[in-house]
C-alpha cells in the first residue's frame, strides 16, 4: 500500500504499537475480529475503544500524508451535502464537507483512489481537496443517512459518537508522548496527575483515550528528563523551564510546576529553522522599524501566538543585513541564530545570567547593538529597557497582553503612581512599534494564520501616552491609518479574502460588534 507520494506506507497497527498508543493484546484481537469478519484494521480498533477518534484520525493522517477529518466534530450545510449524490456517498464512502470557490472539501475513507476522486469530481463540477476519515465514523454517517434520508437536514457528527463504547489504553512513557506532538501536528502537551494527557490541535484542547495520569507516573515522567541539578532546582523553586533535545525528534520547551501538591507538566516543540518574515505573514514595513539604530519594539499577545517566532525572524533580518552585535536573553532560548553579518550572542536566564535584571545590568557594557529580552516581566527589567532604547541601543521584546493598549498600560501601570509620569515621557519617548498578534484557525487545512495589531511611535501617539490618556488610541483605531490598525480590521479583511471563517473571526475579535460591522459594510 502507498501513499500519494508513490511511498510504501507503514501499516496502521504497527505504527500504533510503535508510539504505545495500543498493546499487542489490544493488536492481536483487533487482529482476530478482522478475520472473523473483515474490515479495516484501524476502524476495528476504533470500533472495539482502544483508540479514541482523534488519534486514529492523526495515525492516518501520517499514514496518507493528508490532513484528517473528524465526522465527529462537523457540521455540513445541506446544499454541501447536494453537491454530490448519496449513491456515490454509500459506494464510494465520501462525504462532502463544505465548498470554497470551485473546490469541495472531500472526507474519504480511501483518498488515494484517483478514480473516486474523478468521479466526485465530474458529479460536484469542482476540484475536490481530500481529508482522510476513518471507515468506522464514514460508515456510521451512512447507515444514519439510509434510516433519515440524505441532504434533507443539515448534518451534526456530534450525535453519531453518542454511546459509543470506550476501553482505556495505557499511558506511554515521556518520550514518546513527546513524540506525538510534532507527529500529530499539535502545539503543545499538557500532563497533569489525575487527568488523562492532553494535546492542543487547531487551537482546540484535546485528550487522549488513555487512563489518568498517576502521582507515581508524573513523578517517573521527571526522573527520566530531569539532570540532578534540574531536579534539585525544581524542588527548591516548584517551576522549571527549560528546553530538553530528544534525537530525531527535535527540541522541546517543558515547563514544570507544582499544583495540588502534585506536578504538571507542559511541552512545546521547538522548530530549529527560523520562520522568515514572509513565512510568518509579518507585514513588510515591519522591516523598517527593525532597520532603526534605536528604540524600542514591542511584540504583543497571548501565550500561544507566536511571539517568540516573530522576534527571531526579526533578529534573523537584522543579522542577515546589518554588522551589528546582539545581546538576547531569553528564558530559556528556543530558536539558536547563526552568526551572520552581525554577532548574535545568545544568553539563557539560569545558565548564563542569573535572571533578565542581572543580564541587563551589563549588556549595556557588551557593547550591544541590538538588546533581545524574550519577555519583559518586572519593573527593574523595564527601566533597564527603557535606558537602553533611550541611549542608542535597539531594544526587541515581547510582552503577554490582550493587545497593544494593554501592552502600553502594563509598563506604565506595574510602577508606583509617582513613578508612571517619568515612565510615560520615556515609553513615549523611545518607542518605535507596539505589534500585537494572534494566531487564528485557517479555513483551509488545519494551519493558522497571522492577524496583528499595529500601533507606531508618531506625534499624536506619544502624545496620547505622555498625558496618560492610552484609552483614546482604541476609538483612534477604529479609523485606519498610517500609525495604527486594529486587530479587528486585520482579522476582518482575513475574513473578507476566505482565509478565515467568520465564526472563527469573531471569537477572535477584541471588539466584536466591530468586527461585525466591519464584516456588514465590507469597510475593510
Amino acid at each position: 500500500m502507498q501513499d500519494l507520494t508513490g511511498k510504501l506506507k507503514p501499516r496502521i497497527g504497527e505504527m500504533l504499537l510503535d508510539y504505545d498508543l495500543i498493546t499487542q493484546e489490544h493488536l492481536s484481537r483487533a487482529l482476530d475480529r478482522q478475520i472473523q469478519r473483515g474490515g479495516r484494521l484501524g476502524s476495528i480498533l476504533e470500533d472495539m475503544g482502544y483508540v479514541d477518534d482523534d488519534t486514529l484520525l492523526n495515525i492516518l493522517s501520517k499514514q496518507y500524508n493528508l490532513p484528517f477529518i473528524n465526522l465527529f466534530e462537523v457540521k455540513i450545510p445541506t446544499d454541501v451535502m447536494r453537491l454530490i449524490p448519496f449513491e456515490l456517498v454509500r459506494s464510494f464512502k465520501v462525504l462532502p464537507l463544505n465548498k470554497s470557490g470551485n473546490t469541495v472539501s472531500l472526507a474519504m475513507v480511501s483518498p488515494d483512489n484517483m478514480d473516486v476522486v474523478k468521479n466526485v469530481e465530474l458529479a460536484a463540477g469542482c476540484a475536490v481537496k481530500p481529508y482522510i476519515v476513518s471507515l468506522y465514523q464514514m460508515d456510521k454517517a451512512i447507515s444514519r443517512f439510509k434510516k433519515e434520508g440524505y441532504g434533507n437536514v443539515p448534518f451534526d457528527g456530534e450525535q453519531l459518537s453518542e454511546g459509543k463504547f470506550r476501553v482505556e489504553s495505557k499511558i506511554p512513557g515521556i518520550y514518546t508522548l513527546l513524540r506525538l506532538i510534532p507527529d500529530f501536528k499539535a502545539a503543545d502537551l499538557y500532563l497533569t496527575a489525575g487527568a488523562p494527557p492532553g494535546l492542543r490541535i487547531n487551537n482546540e484542547f484535546k485528550r487522549l483515550s488513555m487512563p489518568k495520569i498517576t502521582t507515581a507516573q508524573m513523578r517517573d515522567f521527571l526522573y527520566d528528563i530531569l539532570k540532578k541539578g534540574q531536579m534539585e532546582e525544581f524542588e527548591r523553586d516548584k517551576e522549571l523551564d527549560f528546553v530538553l533535545s530528544l534525537k530525531d525528534t527535535g527540541r522541546f520547551r517543558i515547563t514544570l510546576y507544582k499544583q495540588r501538591n502534585s506536578v504538571s507538566l507542559s511541552a512545546r516543540l521547538i522548530f530549529e529553522n527560523i520562520p522568515s518574515v514572509k513565512e510568518l505573514c509579518l507585514p513588510e514595513w515591519v522591516t523598517d522599524y527593525i532597520m532603526k539604530p534605536q528604540g524600542l519594539i514591542l511584540i504583543a499577545g497571548l501565550p500561544g501566538n507566536g511571539k517568540t517566532a516573530t522576534i527571531s525572524a526579526l533578529v534573523d533580518v537584522i543579522n542577515s543585513t546589518r554588522k551589528c552585535n546582539i545581546v538576547t536573553l531569553e528564558d530559556p532560548i528556543e530558536y539558536l541564530h547563526r552568526h551572520k553579518k552581525s554577532n548574535v550572542n545568545q544568553r539563557e536566564i539560569g545558565i548564563d545570567t542569573e535572571s533578565f535584571s542581572a543580564g541587563l545590568k551589563h549588556v549595556t557594557r557588551q557593547g550591544a547593538d541590538v538588546i533581545v529580552i524574550s519577555e519583559l516581566r518586572d519593573t527593574e527589567s523595564i527601566v533597564m529597557a527603557l535606558n537602553a532604547a533611550e541611549t542608542g541601543h535597539m531594544v526587541i521584546s515581547a510582552m503577554t497582553s490582550l493587545n497593544t493598549i494593554t501592552a502600553l498600560d502594563r509598563i506604565i501601570n506595574i510602577f508606583p503612581q509617582n513613578q508612571q509620569p517619568q515612565i510615560r515621557i520615556q515609553l513615549a519617548d523611545t518607542l518605535l512599534l507596539v505589534l500585537s498578534q494572534k494566531l487564528i484557525p485557517q479555513k483551509e487545512g488545519d494551519g493558522k494564520i497571522l492577524a496583528y495589531e499595529k500601533l507606531t511611535g508618531s506625534s499624536r501617539v506619544r502624545n496620547l501616552i505622555r498625558e496618560g490618556k492610552t484609552v483614546n488610541i482604541k476609538s483612534l483605531m477604529q479609523v485606519a491609518s498610517e500609525d495604527m490598525l486594529s486587530i479587528d480590521r486585520s482579522i476582518a479583511k482575513l475574513c473578507f479574502e476566505g482565509k478565515i471563517t467568520f465564526e472563527d473571526g469573531l471569537k477572535f475579535a477584541d471588539m466584536p460588534s466591530y468586527y461585525q460591522d466591519l464584516i456588514r459594510t465590507g469597510n475593510v
